[in-house]
């Protein structure tokens, strides 16, 4: 067998990865915002000062619209359940997150720097762009094939 048509044959095998990957990957990221967002419904007048001590404007509703937001994408991500939309507010997230917190710590997650928030971008990303899978309500909903 050619070289080229091993590699197509292989990467037409690997396309039946492509789903469970984006489930353990949906899964993964989703429990990435989980203790965060809990951390911050535990204790939300804490969350609303520490946001005012970063000069980020109106603490209190941002802490509430960031817990939320949080929140909401653990759900729809473990679901699978409008995937490419909760992305769009999920990035916005970690894009405050890392000008807000991370970026003074340079790249290092060791440093708490902004690697790790980058990470979560970029499979956010991936989900916008592919979807949520087979595995996913949006596939069972709205036949969503990716």
């Amino acid at each position: 067998m050619k070289f080229k048509e091993f590699y197509l044959e292989y990467a037409r095998l690997t396309e039946y990865l492509k789903s469970l990957s984006l489930l353990f990957a949906r899964l993964v990221v989703a429990y990435g915002f989980y203790e965060p967002a809990m951390m911050k419904w535990s204790d939300m007048h804490a969350v609303a000062d520490w946001f005012g001590s970063m000069g980020i404007p109106f603490p209190t509703l941002n802490a509430y619209m960031s817990a939320t937001t949080e929140i909401t994408g653990v759900i729809l991500l473990t679901l699978g359940l409008f995937v490419r939309i909760i992305s769009i507010p999920l990035i916005i997230v970690m894009i405050v997150a890392i000008v807000t917190v991370h970026l003074h710590n340079g790249f290092s997650a060791g440093d708490n720097g902004f690697e790790i928030p980058l990470y979560y971008m970029l499979f956010l990303l991936i989900f916008m762009a592919h979807g949520a899978g087979r595995f996913s309500f949006d596939r069972f909903i709205f036949g969503e094939k990716n």
